[in-house]
């Protein structure tokens, strides 16, 4: 078998797995604004979690289910994984983001123009980045009615600096704990077969609390799958480039990700990694 043809089950099921993603992580979020289905931030943090869960669950024995380029790159710089496959499966992660945000569209399209229409919302305006929220990510998180009551008083509430800082942050506790939660050294560890629900809760409880403040990415394929659809569908450059600019937009959502995953994985393969295969310390 070609190298070719060993990648195309591995890059379909990354497309899948972060399909998987995006259809409930940002399907709850779909239903949380426009129809006020979920309450609280809990209950969407726990779709989050879940879709996690059963994405890996579904394609992680295939592909590893990374479904994230934060994970992949974290992967590849510690030495777990080829630098040749990093392009299919980024591409395929994107690809699995964009087609989940295709089909939440088809499904809530009516409910968002029947939402925008009762809010004075016209999709494309400042005004719009509401609904676009649904779809790509912003700081602060413009669905908190705090942040909308501070953004019309011109008051900063969360600035690039500490937006930059909570993904970096929040990547690097994520990819700290998949590192931690499946090393087979680890004999504190949940094993292979828990090890899902465990990482599906770790972004439950990442999203609880950044979430409402940069609408927790830690995904930089979550964010841009989704934000390019948004732009097509007409939102217009309050998808892309974003209210606050391109370079903001890819600060918080694309270099902070990548580096907080490659932090936090460095971090765990150099601090604890060697450790694990002696047991513990007092032993």
């Amino acid at each position: 078998m070609s190298k070719d043809q060993e990648i195309q089950p591995c890059a379909l099921a990354e497309c899948v797995g972060t399909f998987i993603l995006v259809f409930f992580g940002c399907g709850s979020v779909h239903v949380a604004v426009t129809l006020d289905a979920l309450q609280g931030g809990w209950q969407v943090a726990s779709v989050w979690g879940f879709a996690v869960t059963l994405a890996v669950y579904a394609v992680g024995n295939i592909s590893g289910a990374h479904i994230n380029p934060a994970i992949t790159l974290a992967l590849t710089v510690c030495g777990r994984f080829p630098r040749r496959r990093v392009p299919a499966y980024v591409g395929s992660q994107l690809a699995g983001a964009f087609l989940g945000a295709c089909c939440l569209y088809v499904i809530f399209s009516g409910s968002i123009a029947r939402f925008e229409e009762e809010k004075g919302i016209t999709r494309g305006e400042p005004e719009s980045i509401v609904t676009a929220a649904m779809y790509g990510e912003y700081y602060p998180n413009p669905t908190i009615r705090l942040h909308q009551d501070a953004a019309r008083e011109k008051v900063v509430t969360l600035g690039l600096g500490a937006a930059v800082f909570a993904e970096v942050l929040g990547t690097a506790f994520l990819a700290f704990c998949v590192f931690a939660l499946t090393d087979p050294d680890n004999k504190g560890g949940p094993g292979r077969l828990l090890s899902p629900f465990f990482i599906g809760a770790t972004v439950a409880l990442l999203v609880a609390v950044l979430g409402p403040v940069t609408q927790a990415c830690l995904n930089p394929a979550r964010d841009f799958g989704p934000r390019i659809f948004a732009a097509l569908a007409g939102w217009g450059p309050v998808a892309l480039p974003g209210p606050g600019g391109l370079g903001a937009t890819l600060a918080v959502y694309l270099a902070a990700p990548l580096a907080g995953g490659v932090l936090g994985g460095v971090a765990y393969c150099r601090l604890f990694g060697p450790s694990q295969k002696g047991g513990p310390a007092a032993s």
